[in-house]
């Protein structure tokens, strides 16, 4: 095994990507410090604890575990050495527009029959497509998503054109799923995934289709005590291995290059030989780097496609919820509308597909006794006019379609409310345009299109987390931090 044995290293930000990077180092004998701006580790998957309740701000979902099984095997460990997990039954529940209601269960056959009650013959048609989905996630993980090929040469090998050939490279994800299905709610149902990586039906890739065996076949899981438990499994992890952490830490600048950096800080320099940035790639280049360090300028970032923001509403109320699932999707019956809303003419969505998530539906642990957590989660376009008046009116209206298609009134059972919005994504995040996820995965920003984990200008640095590959999500995240140290140790490894 390669050694980094008598290197420092400083981790920029404490996201999933950062505390990932930060356990492989330190177990190649790295001295690591992690230093977040924020006052708790976990980046976007920070908890918010106010009166009895707790919410988790961001991720929310458990897709993936094999994911997170073979990190923790990485280390000899297993992830229930740290958290919990339950299946949850259904995996959500989905209102449509119209007073029609759809459950998915980790029952195929259930689902089966309830995609035949909309088309004849979608049951098996369904069948067939997750077998595809299978397939593709499978060839993908190994080939395209572990393994980082970040030059076009590296798509030319003969081996690795073999393992493609089978893959939905092209097109995009509504037409590939229009392949399948002619229903409308049943091409919503498998394609509502594309909210996760940021995109739309028509600009993400039909490779995406992995998507629905992570939901249909892998499950749906909650981490006891929220997606916390898992960011505080992974920290354990990284003092185990010897990482120690500085939070309310924030870097203001990153000066020179390998074994003589400078990482400026409120608290005095930190002076390593290699630096990992898990902040966001645009505020890193923009901000903390100097113009001649910088492997983009200002109009590359201008011209990216970024993920939605949101309009959340952290909400604990009075009594149960119980026509909710703890993973429910409120959506239209055509959601072309939201989506031009925010990649074609954003605005604020007028008849918005949003999310909520009620964990006291699973874990009685989030909420004071009598009382349900939830949070509502509405994704809207980045860099929209974020104020007060805009928060209260959109507040009201959100709450009063989730009564109208939902049957859930909570307008006079709220007795704490918590907003979070674009402003609030870009001051606590750093993030560009108030984007809750970062790059979006068009087909342009995609594998060996997104920025790479090496800095393009500077030796010793380098990058990890969502805007790198492989992308978007907890999952992604956390293999982008294996990635980034691959590439530490390809480069300083002994």
């Amino acid at each position: 095994m390669q050694s980094l044995a008598g290197d420092s290293i400083v981790v920029v930000g404490g996201g999933i990507g950062g505390l990932s990077t930060a356990c492989y180092l330190a177990d190649a004998g790295a001295d690591v410090r992690v230093i977040e701006k924020n006052e708790q580790l976990g980046g976007r998957a920070s908890r918010l604890e106010t009166d009895g309740f707790e919410f988790d701000m961001g991720p929310s979902w458990y897709l993936m575990p094999d994911v997170f099984e073979r990190f923790f095997a990485d280390f000899d460990r297993e992830p229930s050495e740290y958290y919990g997990l339950t299946h949850l039954d259904p995996h959500y529940r989905i209102f449509f527009k119209d007073e029609d209601r759809v459950d998915v269960t980790p029952d195929l056959e259930r689902t089966k029959d309830v995609f035949e009650e909309y088309e004849q013959g979608a049951g098996e048609t369904l069948e067939r497509y997750l077998e595809k989905s299978r397939e593709n996630y499978e060839i993908g993980m190994k080939h395209f998503v572990y393994e980082d090929r970040e030059r076009l040469r590296d798509y030319l090998d003969l081996d690795v054109a073999r393992q493609a050939r089978g893959l939905s490279l092209l097109g995009s994800m509504q037409g590939h799923v229009e392949n399948y299905f002619d229903h409308p709610k049943l091409q919503q149902i498998m394609q509502y995934t594309l909210v996760f990586l940021g995109g739309s039906p028509k600009n993400t890739p039909a490779l995406y289709n992995l998507m629905s065996h992570v939901d249909f076949n892998l499950g749906v899981w909650y981490p006891e005590g929220g997606m916390k438990s898992v960011v505080d499994g992974i920290a354990d992890l990284g003092r185990e291995l010897g990482v120690e952490y500085d939070t309310n830490r924030p870097a203001t600048a990153i000066k020179g290059r390998e074994g003589a950096f400078l990482v400026e800080t409120p608290e005095g320099p930190l002076k390593p030989d290699l630096v990992v940035s898990n902040t966001d790639y645009a505020h890193a280049e923009q901000e903390l780097l100097a113009p001649d360090q910088r492997g983009y300028d200002a109009d590359y970032w201008e011209s990216r496609t970024y993920a939605p923001s949101a309009f959340l509403l952290y909400l604990g109320v009075e009594g149960d919820v119980d026509e909710l699932a703890h993973h429910t999707l409120v959506l239209p019956t055509d959601w072309d509308h939201h989506f031009d809303q925010i990649f074609e003419d954003p605005q604020w969505p007028d008849d918005p597909a949003y999310y909520v998530c009620v964990p006291s539906e699973t874990d009685d642990a989030v909420a004071p006794e009598d009382h349900s957590n939830l949070f509502v989660l509405v994704p809207i376009a980045p860099g929209l006019e974020d104020t007060p008046e805009i928060r209260d009116r959109y507040r009201d209206d959100v709450l009063d379609d989730l009564a109208e298609n939902t049957g859930t009134d909570l307008r006079d059972r709220i007795v704490l409310e918590e907003r979070f919005c674009i402003e609030d994504f870009a001051d606590r995040y750093n993030s560009n345009q108030g984007t809750a996820l970062g790059l979006a995965h068009t087909l342009r920003q995609t594998a060996l299109f997104r920025p790479p984990h090496r800095s393009k200008e500077v030796d010793g640095l380098y990058f990890v987390g969502g805007d790198t590959t492989p992308g978007i999500g907890v999952p992604m995240c956390l293999i982008s931090g294996e990635v980034t140290a691959e590439k530490v140790l390809e480069d300083y490894g002994r």
